[in-house]
């Protein structure tokens, strides 16, 4: 699990192998991964975008940007809660992702990116 809070905003994020949809022979290593938005600072926000940096064990880089999270923009309140589940593959059974969520104050309309800490996807059959 990897946290990391950014002007008010924590992010969690809890990664997991998905061992029945991988396919180890085909180069093929499918992750699961949770996360969970937690606004502890003493304003409204949203989110509006995402940036995702996913890399694996042989330095290939995926960037990934784009509106919401899922389909959702969500307007977190002081003490809100967002959590969602998401999924990647990749061609080793090694990598790492982070990223950052674009945010706005919903009173001042201000923007802030709310760092994604670095995440580890690691397959089990790899720690061999």
């Amino acid at each position: 699990m990897a946290t990391q809070t950014t002007n008010g905003i924590q992010i969690t994020v809890q990664p997991s192998y998905q061992a029945a949809y991988s396919r180890p022979a085909q180069h093929r290593y499918i992750f699961a991964y949770e996360i969970t938005i937690e606004n502890n600072s003493k304003e409204t926000v949203q989110l509006l975008g995402r940036h995702w940096f996913i890399w694996d064990a042989n330095g290939h880089v995926r960037e990934v940007e784009g509106e919401g999270v899922i389909g959702q923009q969500p307007v977190l309140p002081p003490g809100g809660k967002h959590r969602y589940a998401s999924w990647c593959d990749l061609s080793t059974g090694i990598g790492k992702m982070h990223g950052a969520f674009q945010m706005v104050n919903i009173l001042d309309n201000s923007t802030f990116k709310a760092i994604i800490p670095t995440f580890f996807l690691i397959a089990p059959v790899r720690l061999n």
